[in-house]
């Protein structure tokens, strides 16, 4: 048979939503979607072996944590450790213990990195007999603004494959074929350049008793945790820096002068790479069926932690938007959605740049000026004695309740 008789004798599938990539936020929807009784198909393009090692967020905050726990996915898709609700401050050496933790009853956030969520993310989906390909190739999007959408695209055999669905969850990151369906001009990206670069490493060595954040005169570094044996570093550095510029004794060098300890066990390095600190958000997050998830629709500094939990966030309310739906003819939310996520977004937008500009201005005044910097370092003495700012920066730390029903419906 030739290719396109192959093509033209497929028979098309369907289905109801069909969820474009299985990243934490794909793999959140599929898994929400299960629970609330909904078919779905997931298109990733890597291998699942890809996939399960991506290193990216270490940390899935309060609220996300509940939300899951809402779900009764808890036990099942998070893994790691408990974090305890204490950040370390570091200036100049002296460090500063500060609350992440609203006070609030119930779970609390996890030391749970990316990889391990989205491992058993997979893991919890599949179990439940949810429908993942891998290797999906040259998927597309069609009909977008029609009543049945299409998605096209090839398996690892070469065959070509077509799905009719309801909606469509575009969860495929920045640089994803999602967004790309969108015509032009129709969503509006607001772009951002913080105009610094960061060094992250990743090394087999012992991780800080907290999440440490450290500013000094060298500029910024941090030290979080990533398992029992295993530390993520950042250094600050200039966006156009290479890595190769960043031998091994240089970065250990760098990261004991910055965190202010001269003692700071080093191990081997497995991993190193800079990355430009940049925020971005389009709007609208949907398009006809189409709606745009995660990273597929924002990119936010990684100051604070809120990229992949603002994934969640929006893969959480759009599973719960078609659920209502589906099962009670409601498109209150799909309608909704994206204003909904958007408010969430900024929000997160506004902490993440006050905290990256308060971290880095107060550090090495080369970029920002003196003035700046004493700025920085007020704020900085604000949180560490007042109660209403450290409670402030709490709540915004574990992730701001914006009164949304949560967890799933009976039926």
């Amino acid at each position: 048979m030739t290719d396109s008789m192959r093509e033209l004798s497929e028979s098309p599938e369907s289905t109801t939503v069909v969820v474009i990539g299985a990243g934490p936020a794909g793999l959140t929807v599929a898994n929400l979607l299960r629970s609330a009784g909904i078919d779905c198909v997931v298109l990733e393009r890597q291998t699942r072996e890809y996939v399960a090692q991506r290193q990216r967020a270490g940390i899935v905050e309060t609220r996300a944590v509940r939300m899951f726990d809402s779900w009764g996915l808890a036990d099942r898709v998070l893994g790691g450790v408990p974090h305890d609700g204490i950040l370390e401050l570091r200036v100049d050496g002296e460090p500063h213990l500060v609350s992440d933790s609203d006070g609030s009853e119930g779970p609390t956030a996890r030391i749970c990195p990316q990889q391990m969520l989205v491992q058993k993310l997979t893991a919890a989906y599949l179990e439940d007999g949810g429908d993942l390909r891998f290797e999906a190739a040259d998927v597309s999007l069609h009909d977008l603004t029609g009543e049945h959408p299409t998605v096209r695209f090839r398996t690892p055999d070469g065959d070509l494959r077509t799905i009719t669905c309801s909606y469509i969850a575009g969860c495929d990151g920045d640089h994803g074929i999602s967004r790309s369906a969108v015509p032009d001009g129709t969503l509006t990206p607001y772009a951002f350049d913080h105009g610094i670069g960061w060094l992250t490493v990743l090394a087999d060595a012992p991780p800080p008793a907290h999440p440490l954040l450290a500013v000094s005169e060298q500029g910024f570094a941090a030290h979080f945790p990533r398992g029992p044996y295993t530390s993520r570093y950042y250094l600050q550095c200039p966006p156009d820096d290479e890595p190769g510029a960043w031998s091994d004794a240089r970065v250990w060098d760098a990261l004991r002068t910055r965190l202010g300890d001269p003692d700071l066990v080093s191990g081997p390095i497995t991993d190193r790479e800079i990355f430009r600190l940049r925020s971005l958000v389009h709007d609208p997050m949907q398009y006809g069926r189409l709606h745009l998830v995660g990273d597929a629709a924002h990119i936010v500094s990684p100051m604070g932690g809120k990229g992949m939990n603002l994934a969640l966030y929006d893969a959480e309310l759009f599973a719960r938007a078609v659920r209502d739906a589906v099962h009670d003819q409601d498109d209150t939310g799909l309608r909704t959605y994206s204003a909904r996520c958007l408010r969430r977004v900024w929000n997160d937008q506004e902490f993440s740049q006050w905290m990256t500009r308060m971290l880095h201005d107060a550090g090495d005044a080369s970029n920002s000026g003196l003035f700046q910097r004493g700025l920085a370092r007020a704020q900085l003495d604000r949180l560490f004695t007042s109660a209403a700012a450290g409670g402030a920066f709490s709540e915004l730390m574990t992730g701001m309740d914006f009164g949304e029903d949560a967890g799933p419906r009976s039926r």
